[in-house]
């Protein structure tokens, strides 16, 4: 089957999913809502809009919680609505005035690394009153968190909530002014996650959003050999993360991502066994959650792209035509679980360009099982009295 006109393919939303292993967070765009602007109108512009589609279930969603004292566990709302209401002193302080003979040694040498963090930090100026009043509360977060890393450098937690409030900071940067760059806070964030993990190489959250800080480091270089090693540097954490927390189908989705991103930078010898490791994250995902809608889409938008492939170069052990199939089917069901996508509708409509009438008729089907199992699981599960 010979590819669309322009060469278009389904787009992918922006980002990877940040969020704990037992729940979504919040968002990369700050409004608490894990899932692509449904009004958001994205236009199908071929190969490089597959990455925009693909990364519907990958939008940092939420990144995984705040952690003080060890074992008290914060989502970074619950961080910042402590700080901004006053409450968040005691715990952080007690921790930091316990010092060990390594931090006595090592205070200048701390005082002088969280510097240039603080630097970063204390540059960074909101685009709105909203997110001023944001960065004032991370500020004093990332304050807390470097008193408490001068007095004891082993303490992991600290380090792992100051390279989130980073992360967040990175987020709150005004591109229209002269503050530090987004990319410079990621590399900060993401030198805390090492040190973090080099601590306690258990903490699988770190993995988690330092896979994420790498991939947001990666989207601003293109398709070049810096965001090569970027990528592949983020595959092999969310690798770790997901080997400490098997049970995270955000991990897994994003995993399938980052794969796929790389995919498309890799010399072409590589590109195939690199998409069908995509495809493996994605049907892991899906199989640990059968209605993430997210890793649904996306397994969808990957069958696409590798039945473009096989169309102009042939080569592969299944059909173009089957994996146009397949990849109708999977968008189908996507849509069917969120109708109101405005990139779900429109992916549905290129789909149903590529594949013949018997083929989107067999997936209209299966969207429709879907939605009634879905549905009855639902009820079940939910509306039983």
């Amino acid at each position: 089957m010979s590819s669309t006109t322009d060469n278009q393919q389904p787009e992918q939303t922006n980002g990877n999913i940040k969020s704990s292993p037992e729940e979504i967070q919040s968002t990369h765009n700050g409004n608490g809502d894990s899932s692509p602007n449904p009004n958001e109108d994205l236009d199908l512009k071929g190969e490089e809009q597959l990455k925009q589609v693909q990364n519907v279930g990958s939008e940092n969603v939420g990144k995984t919680e705040l952690k003080e004292e060890g074992s008290k566990t914060f989502t970074m709302r619950e961080l910042l609505n402590e700080l901004k209401n006053g409450d968040g002193n005691e715990g952080s302080e007690a921790a930091a005035d316990t010092a060990t003979p390594r931090s006595q040694e090592n205070t200048q040498q701390q005082t002088e690394k969280n510097s240039a963090a603080m630097d970063l930090i204390n540059s960074i100026t909101g685009s709105d009153e909203e997110g001023r009043s944001r960065q004032r509360i991370l500020t004093f977060a990332a304050k807390r968190y470097a008193s408490a890393i001068e007095r004891n450098p082993d303490d992991y937690d600290a380090l792992y909530n100051w390279a989130l409030v980073l992360q967040e900071s990175a987020d709150n940067v005004n591109s229209d002014t002269s503050s530090p760059s987004k990319d410079a806070l990621l590399e900060e964030a993401c030198k805390k996650y090492d040190e973090a993990t080099r601590l306690n190489p258990t903490l699988h959250d770190a993995y988690y959003n330092w896979a994420i800080a790498i991939s947001d480091r990666a989207k601003m270089r293109g398709r070049t050999k810096e965001a090569e090693e970027l990528w592949k540097q983020a595959t092999n954490n969310y690798e770790k993360a997901v080997k400490l927390n098997w049970n995270s189908p955000q991990a897994l989705n994003n995993w399938g991502l980052a794969l796929q991103e790389l995919s498309a930078i890799v010399p072409a010898r590589e590109k195939q066994t690199i998409v069908k490791s995509a495809i493996s994250k994605f049907r892991a995902a899906i199989q640990l959650q059968f209605d993430f809608h997210r890793a649904i889409y996306n397994l969808g938008t990957v069958l696409y792209g590798l039945a473009e492939d096989t169309s102009r170069t042939g080569g592969h052990d299944v059909s173009s035509n089957e994996l146009y199939s397949q990849s109708a089917i999977y968008i189908a069901a996507a849509h069917a679980l969120r109708p109101n996508y405005s990139v779900y509708t429109s992916a549905l409509k290129l789909v149903r360009s590529m594949v013949s009438t018997q083929s989107i008729s067999y997936a209209c089907m299966i969207k429709y099982k879907f939605c009634n199992i879905v549905t009855k699981i639902y009820n079940y599960c939910y509306c039983k009295t």
